[in-house]
């Protein structure tokens, strides 16, 4: 038949597809650390938000150094997403010199229930 080789690159395109999501469905944690004016600017409340809102767990908590710093974990895409908020967007008043990523590793389950602000 004709559709055979449609059905063929169709089912490889499925196949693909279906690994990127469970790529994207395991499991990660990773450290934070943002620089900038993080601090008096409602940056740990708004990151909790974030967190919330892409359904990841972990904490944020103010440096002694005027920095922000925490863990995220949950589905890589969706770390993923709250890495590039830390990286780019942040509180309205903050301002973002840079944000630093460590000690990234797949794991089997959540270490967390929330995501939660620490004082």
């Amino acid at each position: 038949w004709l559709l055979l080789g449609h059905g063929s690159w169709d089912t490889r395109h499925q196949i693909r597809r279906v690994m990127t999501m469970a790529e994207g469905d395991s499991l990660i944690s990773v450290d934070y650390e943002v620089f900038g004016k993080v601090q008096g600017v409602f940056f740990r409340k708004y990151t909790q938000a974030e967190g919330k809102k892409l359904g990841v767990v972990g904490w944020v908590q103010n440096t002694e150094d005027g920095t922000v710093q925490g863990q995220i974990q949950g589905p890589s895409v969706k770390v993923r997403e709250l890495q590039e908020w830390l990286r780019k967007k942040g509180s309205p008043k903050s301002h973002i010199n840079r944000a630093e990523f460590r000690n990234e590793k797949k794991i089997v389950a959540l270490e967390y229930r929330n995501f939660s602000i620490v004082k």
